[in-house]
């Protein structure tokens, strides 16, 4: 991707309503789609890309509008994730992880805490990356007096290589114990070059190649107890509040599911409408006549316009919640959790079957490797595979069959 596509980005002004950042997320897309294919195949590191999104003003969508930001909510943030993954799935995951560490500080931290952060966010263009799995319980958080030394590896660190800023996440040593089997996590927002920070180039997966998911090694990485999100006097302040980085992160993977998806209908349709050739036997000279292309684009339509019009209610539901985070009860965030959980579940399934059925209505011919067609498919298959989708049905299900409310955690 050149880089001169972003010059012009930095004389305009930044977009002020909903609809605007919509606009301005499909102007990013169109960029991105000019070469996602090559990009794909090459499978660079994206710098470039997150340049445009920084230069397009995409990162400070969530900021406050007095230090640069855009001002926006989660609902309008969802759909700008949306609008990027049409035209590169990679890209489309580095925005959403990007927004969700970006609002971390305000999910876990105090309120000085995450206005700071959020000033200098915005007003810096900080593109965020995180080592916050919380499955790698191998990163150790050592109390130093005055300070707090990160020490560990993480098997995933999306971004963080192309990252001002990343999110470390680690277990104070000496909290787990009978009482606190998970003991007390520490969240702390570091320079991505800080020193002790290693990051792997070991992301090699069929799918989101341009993601920079791999590993980090992090070694006596030292932050301050003030930087300790939501400590006050080595003590966590807890709130159910704090719980919503599940819903809300979970949220974001279905946008991106369900932007790469309509990315692939809408490639699909291109080469349907201009290169697909009809059958022999089906007494059509057009492709886009012929019964059974018609009714597969109508069907794969139908599943996305329905499971989109549901993600959508349910990011304005959750923003209900953000509005007003110490108001959030264990019963409102239960409930949204499993209305999430409902949404990943179809778009998993939508997703993957879009991606898989657009070969049907375009032919032999479209899976040259020169068209590209497969990365949808490969995209959405290797991240789907984050929590199983199962669990998630299981979630609605008990919750329908019983009431019983799904049980926060720090990861799925």
């Amino acid at each position: 991707m050149s880089t001169a596509a972003h010059t012009d980005w930095q004389h305009r002004p930044a977009p002020a309503t909903p609809g605007a950042w919509i606009d301005r997320a499909a102007e990013v897309a169109a960029v991105l789609a000019t070469d996602a294919a090559a990009r794909d195949r090459a499978g660079a590191t994206p710098y470039d890309e997150v340049q445009l999104l920084k230069d397009s003003g995409l990162v400070t969508l969530l900021g406050p509008v007095e230090h640069g930001g855009g001002g926006q909510d989660w609902p309008t943030a969802y759909r700008v994730i949306r609008e990027v993954a049409k035209a590169d799935g990679s890209i489309g995951q580095l925005l959403g992880y990007h927004y969700l560490w970006n609002w971390a500080a305000r999910l876990v931290g105090t309120r000085e805490q995450w206005e700071h952060v959020e000033a200098e966010a915005a007003r810096h263009r900080w593109f965020f990356g995180g080592a916050v799995n919380p499955r790698d319980n191998d990163v150790v958080v050592r109390d130093e007096g005055e300070t707090l030394t990160f020490t560990g590896r993480k098997s995933f660190s999306t971004g963080s290589k192309v990252s001002d800023v990343t999110v470390l996440e680690g277990v104070l040593e000496g909290s787990v114990g009978p009482d606190n089997p998970e003991g007390d996590h520490v969240f702390a927002i570091v320079p991505s070059d800080s020193a002790g920070l290693t990051f792997h180039d070991d992301w090699d997966n069929i799918g989101q190649r341009l993601t920079e998911s791999g590993s980090v090694t992090i070694d006596e990485v030292r932050v301050p107890w003030s930087a300790a999100a939501g400590y006050v006097d080595k003590s966590f302040q807890r709130r159910v509040y704090n719980t919503l980085n599940v819903p809300t992160i979970q949220l974001v993977f279905a946008h991106f599911y369900l932007g790469i998806a309509a990315g692939a209908l809408e490639t699909a349709r291109t080469y349907t409408r201009t290169k697909s050739r009809s059958w022999l036997h089906g007494g059509h000279e057009r492709a886009v006549d012929e019964p059974y292309v018609i009714d597969t684009y109508g069907d794969l339509t139908a599943k996305l316009w329905a499971a989109e019009a549901l993600a959508d209610r349910v990011a304005e539901e959750g923003w209900e919640l953000h509005q007003d985070p110490d108001a959030v009860t264990e019963q409102a965030r239960g409930e949204h959790e499993v209305r999430v959980a409902a949404v990943k579940a179809r778009a998993t399934d939508v997703a993957l079957e879009t991606a898989n059925r657009i070969f049907e209505v375009t032919g032999a011919r479209s899976t040259a490797t020169a068209e590209g067609l497969d990365r949808f498919w490969r995209n959405i298959r290797t991240h789907t595979l984050h929590d199983p989708v199962a669990y998630k049905r299981r979630e609605v299900g008990r919750f329908v069959l019983t009431g019983e409310l799904p049980q926060p955690t720090w990861y799925s």
